[in-house]
């Protein structure tokens, strides 16, 4: 687990799109954000107390976060003296990025001298097994897209947020780095050897038997050339009770692929509801979870609800609208059964 409170590391970020990942943590967890750190230039804010490390340390901050990503997924090199500084206040460091924190040699003796936390949240756990798809307590969520970059871990931690508000034990499993840094763990599962992809997941979200659910956030689609290994795997893993299908309106076609149509919602819905069945014959759909940022607000409650008429689901932006309807929809398909004696009351 990632100790907090977290200092966010902002670098000198004039691109929004540039600290989405800070962002996420400061919008998902703004508990366990203690502030910004921003280099001069920087032009982005995600409204935080702008603090140095060594004020952040006199405040109790315990990790620094790189919440700041470049093309290339390397650390920035005015970054490296941030860092260093950081260790020698006592703070541990995680890092997103591609290039692992230990790769840079002075960051790595640094931490080993003073016996810093150093969290590269793209290094998969040790010692995975193969995933065995024996049936497991407790009950588990998954969201699945029509393609990449829909929102997944959106509409997941806006589930657990709701579940939560219904009365129900939840909690968000991550699966990528941006997710890992909110929850404080998970499995980066685009980093895993194939073979371990099902496994990792179910070491996530191993078996629980208080009655609660796991939230797993799910990646890319079944309809992407580049990446349905990774979420077949997901979703055999997660052996779901119930899918929420995510899906952006208004792409001509696949992220980054170009020939490649987005998949009709229906058909999309039935093919992971077919993988699904092959670890959990009893999964059902119960939503489906629109990102309409791109739309204006009466349009995508318009969408919303064609969308719902036509799959007989609940259909609601987790952002714009919440989930409460998608939360009613699984409370009212996992609802305990009624015994023989209150039956007849």
């Amino acid at each position: 687990m990632i100790a907090s409170p977290y200092l966010l590391y902002l670098g000198a970020a004039v691109d929004p799109l540039a600290v989405k990942t800070a962002r996420g943590v400061a919008q998902w967890r703004p508990d366990r954000c203690l502030g910004q750190l921003r280099l001069p230039g920087a032009t982005v804010t995600l409204g935080l107390e702008d603090l140095d490390v060594a004020e952040a340390a006199r405040r109790g901050a315990r990790t620094l976060v790189i919440g700041e990503a470049n093309a290339g997924g390397r650390l920035a090199p005015e970054a490296i003296p941030v860092v260093l500084a950081a260790l020698e206040a006592g703070l541990d460091v995680a890092c997103g990025l591609h290039q692992k924190l230990a790769e840079v040699a002075e960051i790595r003796e640094t931490a080993a001298r003073l016996g810093r936390r150093l969290t590269d949240v793209r290094e998969p756990p040790t010692s995975l097994a193969v995933g065995k798809g024996v049936p497991r307590a407790g009950h588990r969520l998954l969201t699945v897209g029509t393609d990449c970059s829909v929102g997944k871990m959106y509409a997941s931690l806006a589930l657990e947020r709701d579940m939560r508000a219904a009365g129900l034990r939840a909690d968000f499993r991550a699966t990528g780095q941006t997710g890992i840094l909110i929850a404080g763990d998970g499995a980066p599962v685009d980093a895993v050897v194939a073979d371990f992809i099902s496994g990792a997941v179910e070491a996530i979200s191993p078996a629980r038997h208080e009655g609660g659910w796991d939230v797993i956030e799910g990646q890319g689609s079944l309809f992407h050339p580049s990446y349905a290994g990774v979420t077949l795997g997901l979703i055999h893993g997660a052996q779901p009770d119930a899918l929420v299908l995510c899906h952006e309106p208004g792409r001509s076609h696949m992220r980054g692929v170009p020939g490649h149509p987005v998949p009709e919602l229906a058909i999309c819905l039935e093919r992971n509801l077919e993988a699904a069945r092959l670890t959990n014959p009893a999964v059902v759909a119960v939503g489906v979870a629109l990102n309409t940022s791109a739309m204006s607000a009466a349009e995508g409650l318009e969408l919303c609800s064609r969308i719902s008429d036509a799959l007989g689901l609940p259909c609601q932006d987790p952002v714009a609208h919440g989930t409460h309807l998608i939360v009613d929809r699984l409370k009212s398909c996992f609802a305990p059964p009624l015994s023989a004696a209150s039956a007849g009351r």
